[in-house]
């Protein structure tokens, strides 16, 4: 019999990180997911085994911006084996800056930093010594924010600047982790509608403009960010490494 691939998924309690993780549990693999919020990871873990079945899903809960619950969730991921995928999604935009102070500039970029960046470094640090070799697979989810920058406040620069710094540490990765066997691949989604990313603020407006900036005439789904995902964390994706992949419907032009 063919050993079950484990798959780590960050910030997979809710929207993108859901699907991927459904997706990846539908493909056999045996799925960790990471987040906050217990309850909401114990509800995805719920949903997902009607379909996988049970223990497809462990779900493990914490701050991955805390080196110390980092090292806890790794401890707890290096006992159920070698990790096949580890998919880095956790991330949020966050507020702007309370006011135009320097000092609320600076805390709204740490936040941000932290949010989108710190959480993957820290993480993929921790697990770097039980990934699969040869055979691992390692995806970054990025922003087209990091691709064409960012405005307003759902993407301002702060968020996009931390996006972007994710493209060149996983060059880097990729260049380490090579001779290993391990892939290392950034995935960029555009404009994804059916996430917790935009709230209150996502009105009709909003959604069309977003949409007319694609070639395609529609938003993205969670379930397009996980098929890409799907297939750069399988085994068949073992010559795709060191890449930054579009997904946003045209919005962004590929160069």
């Amino acid at each position: 019999m063919t050993e079950q691939r484990l798959a780590v998924v960050s910030g997979g309690g809710t929207g993108i990180g859901r699907a991927i993780a459904a997706r990846l549990a539908g493909d056999g693999c045996r799925v960790v997911v990471l987040g906050r919020r217990a309850a909401v990871l114990e509800e995805a873990r719920a949903e997902i085994e009607r379909t996988a079945g049970p223990g497809a899903v462990v779900p493990l809960a914490g701050d991955l911006a805390d080196p110390a619950a980092v090292e806890r969730v790794a401890a707890r991921i290096a006992e159920l084996g070698p990790v096949d995928v580890l998919v880095n999604n956790a991330g949020a935009i966050i507020t702007p800056p309370e006011d135009d102070g320097l000092a609320a500039l600076a805390a709204s970029w740490r936040r941000d930093l932290d949010t989108n960046l710190l959480t993957a470094v820290l993480l993929t640090t921790a697990l770097q010594g039980v990934l699969r070799r040869p055979g691992g697979r390692l995806v970054v989810i990025s922003s087209a924010a990091a691709q064409r920058g960012g405005a307003g406040p759902h993407s301002a620069g702060s968020y996009a600047a931390a996006k972007a710094a994710l493209h060149g540490w996983a060059f880097g990765l990729a260049r380490q982790l090579g001779p290993d066997g391990i892939t290392v691949n950034v995935l960029a989604p555009g404009y994804v509608a059916d996430t917790e990313i935009f709230g209150a603020d996502r009105n009709e407006e909003f959604h069309a403009r977003k949409v007319a900036d694609t070639l395609v005439g529609r938003a993205g789904t969670p379930e397009d960010v996980a098929e890409a995902v799907a297939y750069i964390a399988s085994p068949a994706a073992g010559y795709l490494t060191g890449q930054v992949i579009g997904l946003n419907g045209g919005a962004v032009l590929g160069r």
